[in-house]
């Protein structure tokens, strides 16, 4: 384990910065069902929470309804240095489905450009094809590599490897 403490404040502020993640489900057979997507985060002042726009007749929305444990990475690449390994957000909880009139759930999208640009086609009074997924994340998150720079890796990459703790009152 690291020896630099990261903490919930700054951990956050990296999800925030971020649109793009990777959601893992369970198939019917248990085998792992993995697709990319765009999210959203919980207004700062509410609970911690990931937000996902799909439509219904996607295989993760039925995953999900069987079984709602989810695992949400999001990649935090080196653009310039792709030799260099990715640091990464793991978020593991539970996923839940919101109708996607979710009127908080439309603010927290139209904030930033990516998300309102996939927001903006689509009827929320009438549209029954989309659903919102709400992903509540365990307390624990693990995180590699994300606030090292790549010199402190250099010596020992098992350096990076850390977790933070949500507090209770997000």
């Amino acid at each position: 384990m690291s020896l630099i403490k990261f903490n919930f404040s700054f951990i956050e502020k990296e999800v925030r910065k971020k649109t793009f993640g990777i959601l893992n489900t369970l198939n019917l057979d248990g085998t792992p069902h993995t697709t990319g997507i765009l999210y959203g985060v919980s207004k700062p002042d509410a609970e911690f929470a990931l937000y996902l726009l799909t439509s219904r007749k996607y295989r993760k929305v039925r995953n999900i309804q069987r079984n709602p444990k989810v695992s949400f990475i999001i990649p935090f690449p080196h653009h310039h240095l792709r030799f260099v390994p990715s640091g990464a957000i793991t978020l593991n909880g539970v996923a839940k489905l919101v109708p996607v009139n979710s009127k908080n759930i439309i603010e927290i999208f139209s904030e930033k450009r990516i998300l309102k640009m996939i927001i903006a086609d689509i009827d929320f009074n009438k549209n029954e094809e989309y659903v919102f997924i709400k992903i509540e994340p365990d307390p624990k998150i693990l995180c590699y590599g994300v606030g090292f720079s790549i010199w402190k890796l250099r010596g020992s990459h098992t350096e990076g490897g850390y977790f933070v703790t949500i507090p209770s009152e997000k």
